[in-house]
């Protein structure tokens, strides 16, 4: 084991085998079903880093080695305008993405840069090409990451989500993009998956990345520094789940801290109808996600206003995924349509006073409706993620680039062996 990994071992969530990590390591090689692997660190101390702010103030919780340069971080604040139209007197944002005056530098707009700085910290200077499939931001993230840390990176997408590619400067050469014109984000994944099978070329390895979750679990670490308690309902819309597990699990590394008799905040999962495969899952009370027709599918997630959200296969079942979140924390999941997410977006936007993202509006919509039901109470200690917002600010304070695919394919192109010959030649693989 090395001594950038004394810091901290893998542990799989299933047999609690312990691993050493070389930043690369995805699965538990026992032989089991899927388990997510976990990290356990040295330091069980909540030590944020007096002289840093941004992502890496809370290094020591995170499986990163040498220097981290600073980025941007989470910003929580308690509401005022937004807690006194819903009645709660205890409401707390945390808010991910532009706004300079709260202190959020996320130029992406998003919190997938947390996680997609935190996964470069994890690989070492290795010398493969990070290979990201995504419906849009987590794309956008690592892209606008690679090209500033001068990390090779595939960054493959649905040609729907270039409008989130715009940057303050242009991508530099360390980065490609690849779109499907027609397709959608399983179509980027079985993509990127037949790729990372090609020499060189390393899945980045999705809600199996101890590093994309540690990274994503800030938001819970610079929420409990602010408010100095754990919330008892955590508020997120999701796509896959990946932060909301994320935040359970630094969660129970706070509560170890007390001897783990810390109250663990209960997960209120958003998703925006009609594409709800968690809600479906969970409101069956299945521990697998009901099987539905691909097309059913992709007319689902056109038809979605955060189309973010659309993951068509979300870490449901995997032991440590968003079945066993949602047991853990008495969470729950919820719902709300489209008509209802805009709305809450211009809520936030007029009360609070900055853009949201789509996503960010669905959660807001789904904590309205649990506090108009009485499932709230006015008392309680509730945490919103705006997982994006500031958007449209970061367009009036910089000229954005958009970003240009260097290769266009179609859906019906891509069983082809041509193909991964035409995307090793972007980067000069022959």
């Amino acid at each position: 084991m090395t001594s950038s990994t004394c810091r901290y071992v893998l542990r799989c969530s299933s047999c609690r085998r312990r691993l050493a990590d070389d930043g690369k390591v995805l699965d538990c090689p026992g032989g089991h079903a899927p388990a997510l692997l976990r990290t356990e660190y040295a330091n069980s101390v909540f030590t944020p880093s007096r002289d840093r702010s941004g992502l890496f103030r809370y290094r020591e919780w995170l499986p990163v080695s040498g220097g981290q340069e600073d980025v941007g971080g989470t910003s929580v604040y308690r509401s005022r305008g937004l807690a006194k139209a819903l009645g709660l007197r205890n409401l707390w944002i945390a808010f991910n993405g532009y706004w300079p005056e709260r202190g959020a530098g996320l130029v992406t707009a998003t919190f997938k840069e947390l996680e997609a700085y935190t996964v470069l910290g994890r690989l070492r200077g290795s010398d493969t090409i990070l290979t990201v499939a995504s419906s849009g931001n987590t794309g956008a993230a690592f892209a606008w990451a690679c090209s500033q840390r001068g990390v090779p990176c595939l960054v493959i997408v649905p040609g729907k989500s270039l409008h989130r590619f715009r940057f303050p400067a242009p991508l530099r050469e360390f980065t490609r993009l690849v779109t499907i014109a027609d397709g959608d984000y399983p179509d980027a994944m079985e993509l990127a998956a037949v790729v990372s099978e090609m020499p060189y070329f390393h899945a980045e390895g999705g809600v199996k990345n101890v590093g994309r979750r540690d990274g994503l679990g800030t938001v819970l670490l610079a929420a409990f520094e602010a408010m100095r308690c754990l919330p008892a309902y955590y508020f997120q819309a999701v796509g896959s789940g990946t932060g909301a597990i994320a935040v359970l699990e630094a969660a129970r590394r706070l509560a170890g801290l007390a001897g783990g008799n810390i109250v663990l905040p209960r997960l209120m999962m958003c998703q925006n109808l009609p594409f709800t495969p968690i809600y479906e899952a969970w409101r069956s009370r299945k521990h697998h996600l009901i099987t539905e027709s691909t097309e059913k599918l992709r007319v689902a997630a056109r038809d979605v206003y955060a189309d973010e959200l659309t993951n068509w296969r979300p870490p449901y079942d995997i032991s440590g995924g968003a079945y066993d979140a949602l047991t853990v924390s008495r969470g729950d999941v919820l719902v709300v349509d489209n008509a209802s997410a805009r709305v809450a977006a211009e809520m936030f936007a007029e009360l609070e006073g900055v853009d949201i993202e789509p996503a960010a509006g669905v959660a807001l919509a789904c904590l309205h409706d649990a506090v108009i039901q009485g499932r709230i109470d006015s008392e309680s200690v509730v945490l919103l993620n705006v997982t994006g917002g500031g958007r449209l600010r970061l367009s009036h304070d910089f000229p954005l680039v958009r970003a240009e695919p260097q290769l266009q394919l179609a859906r019906c192109s891509l069983a082809s062996d041509a193909v991964q010959g035409q995307i090793a030649g972007l980067f000069g693989i022959s």
